[in-house]
């Protein structure tokens, strides 16, 4: 077993605990409504309230990794997001609960910057898109096990009781981050032949502290169809995480634990369905190299399969929907990864991984604060589900779009 193992594990497991911090609020949104007495409206604005702060700080947390590096930057945005979930187990009202995951926010746009840039650190070109594609399952793994496990805790301790152990969750984690994780060149865990290729292999080194301007990054045309093309597929991902389980309940009458296994289902199929179209992706470019860009055909495929959620107006068999869900899903999270992947691939100097995938997971969260507020303003209007899933198909078309046509040239802000 190649020691990068170790790496692997610590970014899938910081993914999964980021998502089920995160889930743990949709499936406890009806005891939470009830409890502080909010409508469908104001639950739309608490989903979403994470994402407000983390829009506003994952490019700040990109520049942030940029200059003191990973462990450091990653170390410090996951103590505060699992601050924040505790807290939120404390809430009196839907004010403090909002704040507490605005924290939350704050403290999780740190994830993504620094888990790019640790996968264009450690990881041999070749094998970048299959190690995207497992961090960012860590995505689907957390809301697979969290529906179960906190529907589980919601029943047995009460809401609050699942949010606390979700926040002591990410405490043990951080004890064998700090105690495992160190650069390629000092890792005691890999050895010297597994450290040359890494070295060889992956692209450049990443200097803490150099980078090119933030502004001659946004001059590559490249970035901006990157961002967009974020944008529209995390938005359908935002739809399904904040809202499936209400949808599920709402419109096939299940109970809460049986909603927690519904709502896993179709996120465990997208896990292992993601990471081995991550490991093709990687398998087609062996020939023809990973800074070609190829891989963005990749990426439009999987937007256009995953925009087979405009049919679900027209589904009513549980079992139709739940197969439509597990599909989309696995390729909404293949593109999501793979369009990580491609920024990597696109970029010349992994000087500059930090803020580039800040700004890509800045146009993913920009789209993705929109879908649970827009898709509370949906069933409020018209008592249903179905333009929801409308306009999330439409624009993952657009994003299929974007991609094909704006990511053509290699992202190099020192010649733009």
């Amino acid at each position: 077993m190649p020691g990068r193992t170790w790496i692997y594990i610590l970014l899938v497991t910081a993914c999964s605990i980021n998502y089920i911090d995160r889930v743990v609020l949709s499936v406890s949104a009806q005891p939470i409504s009830k409890e502080f007495g909010i409508s469908t409206i104001q639950l739309g604005y608490l989903f979403s309230a994470f994402l407000w702060s983390y829009l506003v700080f994952v490019l700040p947390w990109g520049i942030y990794v940029d200059r003191v590096g990973t462990r450091r930057a990653t170390t410090l945005g996951m103590a505060i997001w699992s601050a924040a979930t505790l807290l939120t187990g404390t809430s009196w009202n839907f004010s403090s609960a909002f704040a507490s995951r605005l924290l939350m926010g704050f403290g999780e746009s740190s994830t993504y910057p620094a888990g790019g840039r640790t996968i264009r650190e450690w990881m041999p070109a070749g094998e970048r898109g299959f190690a995207t594609t497992v961090f960012n399952c860590g995505g689907y793994i957390g809301p697979a096990l969290g529906s179960v496990l906190m529907a589980y805790l919601v029943s047995d301790l009460g809401w609050r009781g699942a949010f606390y152990c979700a926040g002591a969750l990410g405490f043990v984690w951080l004890i064998f981050w700090s105690l495992v994780f160190r650069q390629p060149e000092d890792a005691t865990f890999i050895g010297e032949a597994e450290r040359a290729k890494i070295l060889r292999e992956r692209g450049g080194k990443a200097t803490p502290g150099k980078s090119a301007p933030l502004l001659a990054l946004l001059k590559c045309r490249s970035m901006w169809g990157l961002f967009v093309t974020q944008g529209c597929a995390v938005y359908t991902v935002y739809l399904f995480l904040t809202w499936l389980p209400s949808y599920l309940q709402a419109t096939r009458g299940l109970t809460l634990l049986k909603t927690g296994f519904y709502t896993a289902i179709p996120y465990a199929v997208a896990v292992p369905g993601t990471i081995l179209i991550g490991a093709l992706s990687d398998r087609l470019l062996r020939d023809v190299g990973v800074t070609s860009g190829r891989r963005r055909l990749m990426v439009v495929i999987m937007l256009l399969c995953s925009s087979g959620i405009l049919m679900t107006p027209w589904i009513t068999e549980t079992w139709v929907i739940l197969t439509l869900f597990s599909i989309s899903l696995t390729c909404i999270g293949s593109a999501v990864g793979l369009n990580i992947t491609l920024t990597n691939d696109l970029l010349t100097d992994p000087g500059n991984a930090g803020r580039a995938n800040g700004f890509l997971v800045t146009g993913g969260n920009l789209f993705g604060v929109l879908a649970p507020i827009v898709t509370g303003y949906v069933i409020s209007g018209t008592g249903s589900y179905d333009l929801a899933f409308l306009v999330a198909g439409v624009l993952l078309l657009c994003g299929a779009a974007a991609c094909w046509t704006m990511t053509r040239e290699p992202i190099s802000p020192e010649e733009a």
